[in-house]
């Protein structure tokens, strides 16, 4: 190794590295160098310390000056050559989505490219966390060098060291570089940076590709316990990886409560052979209003279950949430009051929100907590086929925690078990109508999941006991609304 090359004093690091590049096994530094392994290679392969994110300030071609001795532009050349192991990832070396080639002097230089992409997406963050992805061929071939290493150097304890991945290294190497370039912590974070590399087409690598009958042989050589390297025993790549960066947020919610006063609503997009049923729906209202705030990819829509197309919900509204795929904003308290506002105050006033906040993570399983245990209100508008007199109003009054039985109802045998559930009643209370005797509001308190409509007619017999039972009539229901949902202890 060339003493030529000797940092300065003042320069820490990279004596730290120098004096590194020089405890390192000579006669295996100049084997991986002329198999065409890069310089922070060696340093994963053949040193016994830990790999050191130091190396990140040194160049390649300084690296290369100092693990070998000779010309300085026989090693220059070199340094311009794919490694054979990481295929240009630790040499900081890549081609871009345009294929062209980028290449940086160190991991300051890298991660400023890295950050120009990263904000080329938008995102707000003050953490993220590092993700990196690299092609099965750099497994394959490191296993091939490392057996390589093991049968000739078996007696060097840096043999048996354990390795750090190529993925791993570079972490090391580019990781402080790019907190300090994006002004942001690294961590277990919700935003996540990926780096993702992979090969060179198929038609620019075609004449580097190894056969099935080279990988065979590969295999065949490792089991007869060969220790030599030939030009078969890893996969020859010219190119270095193609990378792309993608960013990543994971989802953000927003809760409330919505109203929907319209019968021509449905609450999520209803489309029957591309044909929307339904003049709109809650999903889109809401939905569409929150993620163009969020500047997200999509958005989904949950809610403490669902009311039929016609069918209103009013009362205290029902308990939804919108989960928000890839933000890249987190709009203020304010903003969600004006999309608040803005959903109200719509010309046609088909929804309705309130309460709308931004919340955690957790609240899904909240949710579906509350779900389990909530009770639902109802005023159903309930035609009979005789006149309504004061006995069926105190009998239907007194019925409390009444117990039925429903088997799936008719209307949706088609995309639902054919089961039967048992649901309870809470209570219900008669409001006459003026002027008409065969009419009356139903206002009641039910089980989470009782079909209200088939209380009232009965199903053909499929719920028990019904309304028209209890009434020893023909029952039928006109219209419904849903005027509260309960969860949990709300």
């Amino acid at each position: 190794m060339s003493d030529e090359a000797k940092p300065s004093s003042g320069e820490h690091k990279s004596g730290l590295v120098y004096e590194a590049a020089r405890s390192l096994h000579s006669t295996a530094v100049k084997d991986l160098l002329s198999l065409g392994v890069c310089e922070r290679c060696i340093f994963r392969l053949v040193s016994v310390e830990p790999f050191d994110s130091d190396l990140s300030s040194v160049s390649a071609s300084t690296l290369r000056s100092w693990l070998e001795s000779g010309d300085e532009e026989d090693a220059s050349s070199s340094c311009s050559r794919v490694c054979i192991v990481c295929l240009g990832v630790l040499q900081l070396v890549f081609s871009d989505a345009k294929q062209t080639l980028v290449r940086s002097e160190c991991g300051s230089d890298y991660a400023a490219r890295i950050m120009d992409l990263v904000k080329e997406e938008g995102h707000e963050f003050d953490s993220f966390a590092l993700e990196v992805s690299v092609p099965s061929t750099i497994v394959e071939n490191e296993r091939a060098v490392l057996f390589y290493l093991k049968g000739k150097y078996n007696s060097e304890g840096w043999v048996q060291s354990e390795k750090i991945s190529v993925k791993d290294a570079l972490k090391v190497l580019v990781l402080d570089p790019l907190k300090a370039s994006l002004g942001a912590k690294s961590d277990s974070s919700s935003f996540h940076i990926r780096l993702t590399y992979s090969k060179a087409s198929d038609e620019a690598q075609s004449a580097s590709e190894t056969t099935k009958h080279e990988r065979k042989k590969r295999k065949t050589g490792e089991e007869n316990g060969s220790t030599c390297m030939s030009e078969n025993s890893f996969e020859k790549v010219y190119e270095p990886c193609i990378l792309s960066v993608h960013c990543n947020k994971m989802p953000i919610f927003f809760s409330g409560r919505y109203f929907k006063y319209s019968r021509n609503v449905s609450q999520s997009r209803w489309i029957i052979d591309d044909e929307r049923m339904g003049e709109a729906s809650v999903e889109e209202i809401i939905g569409g209003n929150i993620l163009p705030a969020c500047f997200g990819d999509s958005y989904k829509f949950h809610a403490a279950g669902r009311e039929d197309i016609d069918v209103r919900m009013l009362g205290s509204g029902r308990p939804f949430l919108v989960e928000v795929q890839n933000s890249r904003k987190c709009p203020s308290q304010e903003s969600l009051m004006e999309i608040e506002e803005k959903i109200n105050n719509s010309e046609k006033k088909l929804v309705g929100v309130k309460d709308l906040k931004f919340i955690g993570s957790q609240c899904w399983a909240m949710m579906r907590e509350g779900e389990a245990e909530k009770q639902k209100q109802y005023a159903a508008l309930v035609w009979i086929s005789r006149p309504l007199e004061e006995k069926d109003i105190n009998s239907i009054t007194a019925l409390k925690e009444l117990k039925i039985l429903q088997k799936t109802p008719v209307r949706v045998l088609h995309r639902r078990s054919p089961l039967e559930r048992e649901r309870t009643i809470h209570w219900m209370k008669v409001e006459k109508i003026k002027g008409s005797s065969h009419y009356f509001l139903l206002h009641l308190c039910t089980q989470a999941g009782t079909y209200i409509k088939e209380f009232v007619h009965g199903d053909l017999g499929r719920t028990s006991p019904s309304m028209g039972s209890i009434l020893g009539c023909r029952a039928e229901i006109i219209q419904l609304d849903v005027t509260d949902v309960k969860m949990g202890d709300s």
